[in-house]
């Protein structure tokens, strides 16, 4: 994970839930935050409580959200009616076969990942220090790596590990997916 910090982000191209196809390249001139995003997890919704609100202040510094939708156990349809009554208004991406979350090793959702305007990695991991055991955050990580974006400074921390749910990647021989499991 530490060795992306600084290191040019790699580029994709993937379809935009309900159209669209967006590639990473051309958001540059923007600080972009990668969110691979989830319709089941908790800790997904969570994050997008914060993500909604932030994206009204953030939009006009230059900083766009981009979801990353990997889970093969979610549909399009799922994520376009979870996106709706999350009033999430970021584009979510549909990376079906994870090649996007395999290639940036996202292991959760949420899995943050923050771009400045060149497209360099500058920050990576959790939202902010909430976990199971201490559900109220005290510090909100991605609002430092943002803030320190903006200001041309190196995020500290650059890195945190990520917490929520795991990546659903592959289906149980059962077809029913463990979707509780939280990782940090």
């Amino acid at each position: 994970m530490t060795g992306m910090i600084n290191r040019l982000a790699p580029d994709f191209v993937l379809p935009a839930i309900a159209g669209n196809r967006l590639a990473l390249s051309d958001w540059r001139g923007f600080v972009v935050v990668l969110n691979f995003w989830s319709v089941q997890c908790a800790w997904s919704r969570r994050a997008d409580v914060v993500l909604v609100y932030r994206q009204l202040t953030w939009f006009p510094k230059g900083v766009r959200i981009l979801g990353v939708c990997s889970n093969v156990n979610e549909t399009e349809t799922e994520m376009m009616y979870e996106a709706e009554s999350r009033h999430v208004k970021y584009p979510l991406l549909l990376d079906i076969e994870h090649r996007v979350a395999d290639l940036y090793k996202a292991e959760t959702t949420p899995h943050l990942f923050v771009l400045d305007r060149q497209g360099i990695v500058r920050y990576i991991g959790a939202l902010d220090d909430a976990t199971f055991k201490q559900r109220e955050a005290k510090t909100i990580y991605l609002d430092r790596a943002v803030n320190a974006v903006l200001d041309n400074r190196p995020p500290d921390p650059a890195t945190t590990p990520p917490y929520g749910c795991a990546l659903v990647r592959q289906l149980p021989r059962d077809g029913a997916a463990n979707l509780s499991s939280e990782r940090r």
